[in-house]
């Protein structure tokens, strides 16, 4: 008899969504299957469910009255999907709906028809803690709300219902999700059945001892009722760890001590049970100047600060530390630790652990043996990291024109701490992140992404589970190749070990803002502000995303709180003055910034940039010669769509009547941007602006074509950032080519999408004047002039 062969089946973690229509089978038949209909319409229409298949991330298994979807992408996913359906179900009151969520293995088998089906512990659990509910639950097993609660958004709607008894005797730990406008409040029937049933046994209880009936029923209501997490525990589980001095003879020591408060406040973020500010919000309180410690927990939103110094002298350290209570200024606790310089890690993972302790926050054997570890053995190849850090700390900005020339001193510095200690994993996720981050500003130099992967690779042999491992795969996934589903699952398991890492949720909102999930998108970028509350780029994202939406109230509110307490900060000045342009075509506030109110910015150039954009929106062509002659800026970034000066020269040589002179810089942008299509046929950036310049040179057929051919390259659908740029610079190309009514078609459908245009656009630059006097063209403008 011939061998049989078994195949091995294949496990993995699903994130399970259980739903069924209560009441199904007392329905008529035709009543039955319009119900079904419905519920499967409604599911098919969440955002969760439509990016989850896109991705091929999504499982369906059909029930007779519901069926389970199965997320492999993010273990949010069922919950924001959930919470997608509750809503939809408002406008269908005669549809009752439960649902039940789990996160556990799952795998694809044949069944008895040789049909592909879904089976594993994952389904049958969140069927049985679906099973707990009545209409209107959304019911999580224990298991998935303790993931969950790590985040402060979904703490104040997870309810501990207690455990219920499913079939064969299993007992499961069961969460209720409600609040927001979703779910159901009320405790299920099955807990009630439960509860009294307590009751009844605490009542005979009483008639032997009513004390201790009391005891009982105090204890019941309070673990019964108790909520998944504390608001005061997670008040009084915060700390900023403030700069620490730097007591060191040598003022170029400065860089460690800003070391030792980094490593310090980097080993207390991971730990779950803190909340522990981002270093970026800390660092405007250096020491040397006054600190109002009360005030400081108030901005931070912090109950805690711990403060200190530094003094290195050849081969000896000395850490002074002093934990406060920053309600009351009360020192809760201080030290003093001299040691051997080799010993600067054990200093501070002993901190951290003795912050922890006085803060009563309990530590997990994993947390407590990352706090533990070395990042290296070699202190040099720590110094050189050190130093790489100074200047993350400093750059400029995370986008255009600031920050390229320190992210490559950076490298230079990791690359020399990676070759004294290959074996570095942090030093080797840094590196590969700078690598990212110069990839991601258009610098074609050097091949980055062959370089992150390299570092990552390296990174991932060593320690294959850190939270800095996949923080960094995931950035490799959405900037190195802008494939988001992987992306949005390496930075949820980053997120597990890293829960204070403000980057994680703003880099989840960057990817979700790119997929066109604009409420997601809003809501991580919020979380990371919460963890980073003075962060000037998390903010200035945050506005930008409003303002996209055009959410004009919004964007303003958060960058006039933000410039309260950071009036000279030119970068949210001038977004401020970018939000009245777009919304009002108001540019005072714009001349305010150039004109030198705002402060000096960061990158010299941006000032340059400025200049220039505003003389061209003024048509003051003289102004924009003088400001594009200015020495520094030699090339434009526009939102990463890169721009010959030469493209510059010709528009304003137009504007000054020199044809000839513009003429030949118009070619000269081309020869150049052509080259670059040429070289990369598939830049669909490269290609529009290509196409911008063959609209200005009067070649309108190539104009449109190559502007046509970027758009189905790049579509909003694949990227909803650079897409909606490009859809932007396709109408430009469209009214330059003279097509009016090819452009207003263009324009009615624009105005109405997310980070299409805008009224400032559409008023005040010259790319629409070809369009000035259509009667559908200034209908149009008007409909977006902003309402008294």
């Amino acid at each position: 008899m011939a061998a049989e062969t078994k195949k091995e089946i294949g496990l993995e973690i699903g994130h399970v969504l259980f739903i069924d229509i209560v009441g199904y089978s007392k329905g008529l038949i035709n009543e039955q299957s319009e119900s079904l209909q419905k519920l499967k319409e409604i599911a098919r229409g969440t955002e969760q469910f439509r990016t989850a298949e896109a991705e091929g991330k999504l499982l369906r298994l059909p029930t007779g009255d519901g069926g389970a979807l199965v997320f492999r992408n993010s273990p949010e996913a069922p919950v924001l999907c959930a919470m997608e359906i509750a809503k939809a179900l408002k406008s269908h009151p005669g549809l009752h709906v439960r649902m039940g969520i789990h996160s556990g293995p799952v795998n694809e088998i044949s069944d008895l028809n040789e049909q592909a089906n879904i089976a594993g512990a994952g389904i049958n659990i969140a069927q049985r803690v679906m099973d707990c509910g009545d209409a209107g639950h959304i019911l999580l097993s224990r298991h998935v709300a303790e993931d969950l609660e790590q985040y402060p958004r979904w703490r104040a709607n997870l309810h501990d219902l207690g455990e219920c008894e499913v079939k064969h005797g299993v007992r499961v730990g069961v969460v209720n999700l409600s609040g927001d406008g979703v779910g159901n409040a009320a405790t299920p029937k099955k807990f009630q059945a439960i509860e009294k049933r307590r009751a009844h046994v605490r009542w005979a209880v009483a008639a032997i001892a009513l004390i201790v009936l009391a005891a009982i029923v105090a204890g019941t209501f309070f673990f019964s009722h108790r909520p998944t997490t504390s608001a005061l525990r997670v008040l009084d589980k915060s700390i900023a760890v403030l700069p620490f001095e730097n007591l060191s003879r040598d003022p170029d020591n400065a860089f460690f001590a800003d070391g030792v408060q980094d490593e310090i406040l980097t080993d207390l973020a991971k730990i779950a049970d803190l909340k522990v500010i981002s270093r970026t919000s800390v660092m405007q309180y250096k020491s040397g100047i006054a600190r109002n410690l009360r005030e400081i927990g108030q901005q931070l939103g912090v109950a805690h600060v711990l403060e200190g110094s530094v003094q290195r002298a050849a081969n000896k350290i000395r850490v002074n530390a002093q934990l406060i209570d920053a309600r009351n200024d009360a020192h809760l606790w201080a030290q003093t630790y001299d040691r051997d310089l080799a010993d600067v890690f054990a200093i501070q993972s002993e901190i951290a652990k003795t912050i922890a302790e006085q803060l009563q926050a309990k530590l997990s054997p994993k947390e407590e043996a990352v706090v533990e570890a070395k990042p290296t053995n070699d202190l040099v190849a720590y110094d050189l990291y050190l130093r790489a850090s100074e200047f993350d700390r400093t750059r400029a900005s995370s986008i255009g024109t600031g920050g390229a020339e320190g992210a490559k001193q950076e490298v230079q510095l990791l690359e020399q701490a990676v070759t004294r200690d290959p074996a570095f994993v942090p030093a080797l996720c840094k590196l590969a992140d700078t690598y990212l981050y110069l990839y991601w500003l258009n610098d074609r130099s050097a091949p980055y992404v062959d370089l992150a992967k390299k570092a990552l690779e390296a990174a991932a042999r060593l320690q294959p589970d850190a939270g800095e491992v996949h923080r960094t795969r995931g950035l490799l996934y959405y900037r190195g190749s802008l494939d988001y589903g992987p992306a949005l699952a390496e930075f949820a398991l980053a997120q597990r070990s890293l829960p204070n890492d403000a980057s994680i949720p703003f880099l989840i909102g960057m990817v979700e803002r790119r997929q066109g999930h604009w409420d997601e998108s809003v809501r991580h970028i919020r979380q990371a502000v919460e963890l980073d509350p003075h962060n000037v780029a998390l903010i200035s994202e945050l506005a930008t995303t409003y303002f996209i939406l055009r959410r004009y109230d919004e964007a303003t509110k958060t960058l006039d709180s933000a410039l309260a307490w950071k009036p000279r900060d030119f970068g949210m000045a001038f977004l401020r003055a970018w939000v009245d342009r777009e919304q009002k075509a108001d540019l005072g506030r714009w001349k305010a910034v150039v004109a030198g109110e705002a402060g000096s910015p960061a990158d010299p150039n941006d000032l340059i940039s400025a200049r220039l954009a505003l003389a061209l929106l003024e048509r003051n062509y003289h102004a924009a010669q003088e400001a594009l002659d200015t020495p520094g800026l030699a090339e434009f970034d526009d939102n990463g769509f890169f721009i010959p000066r030469e493209w510059n020269e010709g528009i304003i040589a137009r504007g000054l009547g020199d044809n000839t002179r513009a003429n030949a810089a118009f070619l000269a942008a081309r020869q150049r941007v052509a080259a670059a299509v040429q070289q990369s046929p598939g830049d669909a950036r490269a290609l529009i602006v290509l196409g911008q310049i063959d609209a200005a040179l009067g070649r309108t057929a190539d104009a449109t074509r190559e502007g046509e051919r970027a758009a189905e390259l790049l579509p909003p659908s694949k990227d909803a950032i650079n897409g909606g740029l490009i859809l932007q610079k396709l109408a430009r190309i469209y009214a330059q080519a003279g097509d009016v009514n090819r452009a207003d078609n263009f324009l009615e459908k624009m105005i109405t999408l997310p980070n299409g245009l805008t009224y400032g656009t559409l008023k005040l630059e010259q790319d629409w004047d070809a369009l000035r006097g259509d009667s559908r063209f200034e209908k149009l403008v008007a409909s977006l002039a902003p309402k008294e």
